[in-house]
């Protein structure tokens, strides 16, 4: 988990207080067992986050009243502040919940000593800091000071310090509470409602998370294991290794809309260097990946619906693979990376043929993304492209009026910037483009492509990459002709299409042109091209010269010739 320290430093959010608190609990059993009717049904059937509906939006000035209630004397005092706003019993319920939230902070010193501790309701009322102990305590007492019936739980959490995969025994370390509201029992976490603490375990800090408020108990089984298994309030119920077994999903997976991951097991091991995982959520979500530390080593593609990820780890061994989310049309208060879910891949063979070049960028492929930008119904949907000769091509449908920019990338310095451009041809025909790929050599390369509006002048924005690969040795394509600016986007290059022109031949050109009033082509001598339909043509000998440029008039009146391809000419 990240800590609260680094936010700063580090764009993602840590976790909600998921804590460990102390062993040596008294156990408390509540007056009246659950019953079937307090029952929900496991797994999850992925409607409510909650376990009866709750409209936050009405809550919202008993919420701002609760959070101002300023009383120091008493807890009966203060539960009667609270309640002057309070109608409902679920109004008492979460004026009381928001309050504590809000105002009683973990003690992290006491944690370390505890000794010095005391939960009782008053101390901690009156020290405004406790363990989960304390917390679960001053929500029973002051819930029975209400009226209402309320029960202190405790069992086993996956909180701070767990890792993935680990078993449970000893004593419980955690506690939190049951209130009965409606005729049903519901669970909720003050502690892990209040904030978080850093990874070293020395710092506190409020953050308040909705979540643990009346829990679905199908999620709340997540990382809260009861002593009594009735308090799952599940049908069924889970066993301790189930519990120990099942993937963690925290709070940001579910309050991000995120329902399900594949495999469903947290430790996974790859079959041939590979390990598979995906994701499936409510609306098209944001995703990155990181395998120990790094986004590498992996191959990932958005869809609607989620991601698909494909992981070739270069070592063999445990690694740490964590996956984060982000809504795609973020707000700016919610426009980092969360942290979602976390696995163990343990890998026994590398794939080194799944070496990825560094310039690839995650996701891979086209995408609902792609598509937002203006890129709609791709000729190539897969990520990967292997082609036999080196050569590929790739077409889109555009929006309106949108400029692309390409380049193609190499492993290490196979390839220089300024050529990795000129190994892709853009062809523009009305809506539709074309990316004609000629590779220089055998490889994985990277296909990166921007774009901007054209009514604006600013920079190209990256918008998506392919990776292409050719296993054949013998492939070496020469890059295109290198084109100017007058180039227009949707002239067209029929023939030559190298910009390696042999020596001392007669050269067809074949270019299609519009608004043009003569072409030439310069060479040793200069060639005029003719215009029949639309296409200028003509030949040119490539004797006794190392360039040949194609130059236009663009006005009969004019004198002078504008550059808009230039080739080169192979030495003898």
């Amino acid at each position: 988990f990240f800590s609260s320290f680094f936010l700063s430093v580090f764009p993602f959010s840590p976790p909600s207080l998921s804590f460990l608190c102390f062993a040596g609990f008294q156990k408390t059993e509540a007056p009246r067992p659950p019953g079937a009717k307090d029952l929900h049904v496991y797994p999850w059937d992925k409607s409510s986050l909650k376990s009866m509906p709750v409209d936050l939006e009405k809550f919202k000035k008993l919420d701002d009243y609760a959070l101002k209630v300023n009383v120091k004397n008493s807890v009966e005092e203060l539960v009667k502040a609270l309640l002057k706003q309070a109608r409902t019993d679920l109004e008492k319920v979460r004026a009381i919940w928001m309050w504590i939230c809000h105002h009683i902070e973990y003690d992290v010193v006491g944690y370390h000593n505890k000794s010095q501790l005391s939960s009782k309701p008053r101390d901690v009322f009156q020290m405004g800091k406790s363990i989960c102990e304390g917390y679960a305590e001053l929500f029973e007492h002051m819930c029975s000071l209400a009226g209402i019936q309320c029960k202190k739980l405790s069992g086993h959490a996956k909180g701070h310090g767990y890792k993935t995969g680990q078993t449970f025994t000893g004593d419980s370390d955690h506690a939190w509470n049951a209130v009965y509201l409606e005729g049903r029992w519901h669970l909720l976490d003050s502690t892990w409602g209040s904030g978080s603490v850093d990874d070293s375990f020395t710092k506190f800090t409020y953050r308040y998370n909705e979540f643990y408020f009346l829990t679905h108990p199908a999620l709340f089984i997540n990382n809260h294991f009861p002593d009594n298994s009735n308090w799952q309030l599940l049908k069924p119920t889970l066993t301790l290794k189930e519990f120990e077994n099942n993937m963690l999903h925290n709070s940001n997976f579910y309050m991000l809309g995120l329902l399900a991951t594949h495999p469903e097991t947290p430790i996974i091991q790859t079959v041939n260097g590979k390990a598979s995982v995906s994701v499936d959520c409510r609306s098209s979500m944001l995703f990155m990946f990181k395998l120990k530390g790094a986004e590498e080593q992996g191959l990932m593609t958005l869809e609607k619906h989620g991601m698909k990820l494909d992981i070739y780890p270069q070592k063999t061994g445990s690694h740490k693979l964590e996956i984060f989310a982000k809504p795609s049309k973020a707000e700016a208060s919610d426009d980092v990376y969360k942290c979602v879910v976390e696995y163990v891949v343990e890998c026994e063979s590398v794939d080194k043929a799944m070496r990825f070049p560094k310039e690839l960028h995650q996701p891979v492929g086209p995408s609902w993304f792609s598509e937002r930008q203006g890129f709609l119904r791709p000729s190539q949907s897969q990520p990967v492209l292997h082609t036999n000769d080196g050569r590929c091509s790739f077409t889109f449908t555009l929006g309106k009026d949108i400029s692309v920019l390409t380049s193609l990338h190499g492993d290490g310095a196979s390839l220089a910037e300024d050529m990795g451009r000129r190994h892709v041809l853009q062809i523009r025909r009305r809506s539709q483009i074309e990316l004609k790929v000629h590779l220089p050599h055998a490889g994985s390369f990277v296909l990166k492509i921007y774009s901007r509006k054209r009514s604006d002048p600013g920079n190209y924005d990256y918008v998506f990459n392919y990776l292409i690969r050719c296993l054949n040795t013998e492939v070496k394509w020469p890059a295109f002709p290198q084109s100017y600016s007058k180039w227009l986007q949707d002239y067209e290059i029929l023939e030559p299409l190298s910009g390696l022109l042999p020596a001392n031949r007669n050269v067809q050109f074949r270019l299609k042109m519009h608004g043009i009033a003569k072409v030439l082509v310069q060479a040793e001598n200069t060639y005029p091209l003719t215009q029949k339909k639309g296409v200028w043509e003509g030949t040119c000998s490539t004797s006794g010269c190392r360039e040949v440029f194609v130059m236009v008039h663009e006005n009969a009146n004019h004198s002078f010739y504008s550059q808009v391809l230039k080739y080169e000419v192979e030495t003898q």
